[in-house]
């Protein structure tokens, strides 16, 4: 095994692992960090939505430049500037003196052994502190609602403006624009602080020691160790007993429990196909049965200008398509205010398509009626 590396040992956007795992954080340090594309693209997306946030209050901040800037990321930072300057005015309409604070370093290192961390945004005035984070990423929807990130990040805020301001309540807000999704949730400040105190606190000091047990869950599933758990073999092994036998041949509960696995059971899948594609495409792997062919790929035009002036130079001119703007694009242009005013009768979004999700996913629960019931007869 190598050495350790050096990272943050307990961060918050870690805190729902290490709090239900707490022995991960110390074997993690053994094994390599890699930063993705998609983590990439939402630090792209972060500071653009820092800087249209502080052109908001009317700052003066350079604009951030990087190459995953695009149409969409534009749209929605602009969402989100706008909902936190709207959350801001809010605030500032029952306490004038409220005061926000962008991409805001707190401490929470009086309960959590070395812990500090970045809140995207940070409202704080008499009465309430609200934390909003910015979530860029489409691949997981997430929920405020007893988040630990959150929590860490308030728990912080407190620490920093508690002696300043009379803060009894805490709100705390996912805004996850790719997700339509804002979610938010609220605590009572002293109930926060007890959470602090007692579990945060033990739970910390354990994860820092490299001690306590590992309860395998979902929160394992971003670990750098996540392949090599004996937690992780021990949770799916116990689908064997099942001998892949027909759903329909399950019962209720046993198909139930087997819900349980497949995100994770497909998570692994995909690390076993992208392992192999990996070795093949870029170290010259041979893998029996199989053969690195070309992907589909699409035309484009090389030069639209000179497609254009070529047509034209033929007779051809009627060549251009004419479209409205997206609705996003075109609310923007107009303004939100005027938008709803003009067209929100002509505006419509069609219901989504039903899924199955587990409990906890916050989203409204719909109801299915049984086929059979159409045909039954009134009494």
């Amino acid at each position: 095994m190598s050495s350790p590396t050096h990272h943050a040992l307990l961060s918050a956007s870690s805190a729902n692992r290490w709090l239900s795992a707490p022995p991960l954080p110390r074997l993690e340090q053994y094994f390599p960090h890699t930063t993705s594309n998609v983590a990439a693209e939402g630090t792209a997306a972060h500071a653009l939505g820092e800087y249209k946030i502080h052109r908001l209050l009317g700052d003066k901040f350079k604009r951030p430049t990087s190459d995953y800037q695009s149409d969409e990321m534009e749209d929605l930072t602009d969402d989100y500037a706008s909902y936190v300057l709207e959350q801001y005015h809010k605030a500032k309409e029952y306490a004038p003196d409220a005061t926000i604070k962008v991409e805001q370093k707190l401490d929470f290192s009086k309960y959590v052994p070395e812990g500090f961390g970045t809140g995207d945004c940070v409202i704080v005035s008499d009465h309430l502190l609200h934390i909003i984070d910015f979530k860029y990423g489409k691949g997981v929807r997430v929920e405020a609602q007893n988040n630990p990130q959150m929590k860490l990040y308030a728990v912080g805020a407190l620490e920093m403006f508690g002696s300043l301001y009379n803060i009894d309540e805490v709100e705390t807000t996912i805004f996850q624009p790719r997700m339509a999704n804002i979610s938010t949730w609220t605590i009572n400040a002293k109930e926060l602080m007890h959470w602090a105190n007692t579990e945060l606190k033990e739970k910390a000091e354990l994860a820092f020691a490299g001690q306590g047990t590992v309860h395998y869950g979902p929160w394992c599933q971003f670990s750098a160790c996540n392949a090599v758990l004996r937690a992780r073999y021990d949770y799916h092994h116990k689908l064997t007993r099942f001998e892949l036998r027909s759903p329909n041949l399950l019962t209720d509960s046993e198909v139930t429990e087997v819900l349980e696995h497949i995100d994770d059971l497909n998570r692994w899948a995909h690390e076993v196909k992208d392992y192999a594609a990996n070795l093949a495409i870029n170290h010259g792997k041979q893998w029996p049965g199989y053969k690195i062919v070309e992907g589909r790929s699409v035309r484009h035009y090389k030069d639209e200008a000179a497609v254009a002036k070529i047509a034209e130079e033929h007779g051809y001119h009627d060549i251009y398509q004419k479209k409205l703007l997206p609705i996003t694009k075109l609310e923007k242009q107009v303004g939100k205010k005027k938008f709803t005013e003009l067209f929100s009768q002509e505006i419509v979004k069609p219901a989504g398509k039903p899924t199955l999700v587990p409990n906890s996913d916050q989203r409204q629960s719909i109801s299915k009626s049984n086929p059979q019931d159409e045909f039954k007869e009134e009494k």
